[in-house]
């Protein structure tokens, strides 16, 4: 069969502008309007936009390999500032720890978390139900999680501080170094060493997630230090995205009084509001892939090692997929098949644990308040590859 190809568009705007940053969606629909794949002359990248582009990436992780790092420079070729996690790995490493991983976070052991997950949830519901005005970011979506998930991991509580920054480096280094990159990094090293001494085994308590996956390297499967990765890796991924994805939902969810009313009258459609908030108002935005042989996506022939930025939240508001109404909320969408946590062979391990978390939240807060609305403009955070908010001022009435 033969295969069409053509040049890419070539695109002078850079994704990593600050208005961009802030405000992704008008950028976006301009990318999809280049091309499912275009060049970014700003990058030095090809941008993946298209759905079923984005979706041949994530899930052909033979053409696109992860060990090149998912931020722009190839750290087979020039070493990253840590040593590369799971997320930038490839088969044979990465099915190793994976396969420790799944054995400690799977359906059983995520059900087990529901019963210590929500006590947590009731008595912050609780405390915010009798206010008229709360931020929905710094009293509720950055709160929750780092209550319940660090305990889960069985991290002590001495170093907890450090995961918030620690996690901005982690996410922001899938950018360029900008000085948004910069920021984050002012204290890196005092915030890796921290959360680094807390994935190792004496510092875990013996019941929680990081001494089960240090129980993998007593079998056998898994070295100390890729145990210490492992952990490193649950705690910078399991608590950023979490509170983006529950920031993101609420936002998502003020501005839409007639979905919260449905959500009262029926809250095990929780998780279905949370699903199309995640693909409308994806935390991960996007994040770097290398070519490792020449290939034709989207028609555009891509030479082996180049760059492509894989734009997530580009691809979950496709029409092409999702219709016309993609940049819109709707609760009676299927929006099963996003990509807000990857797809294929690096799919979020700990999605179903982000999930609960959210599903959680969202129903305690729906039995206690009747009304949420914006209780003012919200503040979107600045960072390379996460979109969400520094604060969220919403107004309720309680029932």
């Amino acid at each position: 069969m033969t295969v069409t190809t053509h040049e890419a568009n070539v695109l002078g705007e850079d994704p990593f502008e600050t208005a961009n940053l802030l405000d992704p969606y008008p950028f976006l629909g301009r990318l999809r309007g280049a091309g499912a794949v275009s060049y970014l002359e700003s990058t030095g990248s090809y941008a993946v936009a298209g759905y079923q582009e984005v979706y041949e990436v994530l899930t052909d992780f033979e053409t696109y390999i992860s060990s090149g790092g998912l931020g722009p420079r190839d750290i087979r070729r020039d070493s990253g500032w840590r040593p590369p996690s799971i997320l930038e790995s490839d088969p044979p490493i990465h099915t190793v720890m994976r396969r420790a991983l799944t054995g400690v976070i799977n359906p059983g052991t995520v059900r087990a978390l529901r019963e210590p997950f929500t006590p947590p949830a009731i008595e912050l519901t609780e405390q915010l139900a009798r206010r008229e005005r709360f931020d929905a970011i710094t009293d509720l979506a950055e709160k929750y999680p780092l209550r319940v998930f660090p305990d889960a991991v069985g991290i002590p509580d001495v170093g907890r501080e450090h995961l918030l920054p620690y996690g901005n480096m982690v996410f922001n280094a899938f950018g360029p170094e900008n000085y948004i990159f910069k920021q984050a990094f002012a204290q890196g090293d005092e915030h890796a060493a921290a959360v680094m001494r807390n994935c190792q085994r004496e510092n875990l308590d013996d019941t929680g997630f990081g001494a089960q996956i240090w129980e993998r390297v007593k079998d056998g499967l898994i070295t100390e230090q890729q145990a210490t990765l492992l952990v490193r890796a649950l705690l910078s991924a399991g608590v950023d995205t979490t509170i983006f994805g529950i920031g993101n939902t609420l936002s998502v969810l003020a501005r839409h009084p007639e979905a919260w009313a449905r959500l009262r009258e029926n809250p095990k459609m929780a998780k279905f509001a949370v699903d199309e908030a995640l693909r409308l108002e994806s935390p991960f935005q996007k994040f770097h892939r290398t070519v490792a042989v020449d290939t034709v996506l989207g028609g555009v022939h891509l030479p082996a090692g180049a760059k492509v930025l894989v734009f997530l939240g580009a691809a979950n508001r496709d029409p092409r997929k999702w219709g016309d109404n993609a940049d819109e909320f709707d609760l009676d969408r299927n929006a099963s098949g996003h990509v807000a946590f990857g797809m294929g062979l690096h799919q979020c391990v700990g999605q179903p644990i982000a999930r609960l978390e959210m599903e959680i939240v969202l129903q305690q807060l729906l039995q206690r308040v009747a009304t949420i609305e914006p209780d003012g403009a919200p503040v979107p955070i600045l960072h390379n590859v996460l979109r969400g908010f520094e604060s969220l001022p919403v107004r309720i009435t309680a029932g």
